[in-house]
């Protein structure tokens, strides 16, 4: 018996998770860093384990169409930070609380 079940569809022009709003590239970013599925899934509560697993399989089956939607993604933020940056005094309190906070692979 053989069972395909998806986890990744395009939405919006980009690659999300079905069924929620959390963009492929978010968990392929963590994966990449090393994160492993079990970690990445308590950074997304509304994900469920499967999810993760499906979303990472997706990622290395079609890696180059994930990549260059990663790609133009990045860009896409990069032009918004560029034409919004945040407020200097939001800037620094964000850079003190990433200071102190532990780091997520210990």
């Amino acid at each position: 018996m053989t069972v395909s079940k998806q986890f990744v569809e395009r939405r919006n022009d980009s690659f999300y998770l079905i069924g929620s709003r959390v963009p492929l590239a978010l968990i392929v970013r963590e994966f990449q860093n090393g994160e492993p599925p079990e970690v990445i899934r308590s950074h997304f509560p509304t994900l469920n384990l499967e999810q993760i697993y499906g979303a990472i399989t997706f990622y290395l089956g079609n890696q180059q169409e994930a990549e260059e939607d990663m790609a133009a993604r990045q860009r896409i933020e990069e032009d918004f930070s560029s034409t919004h940056p945040a407020p200097p005094e939001l800037k620094q309190k964000l850079d003190q609380a990433r200071e102190q906070m532990p780091s997520r692979r210990g």
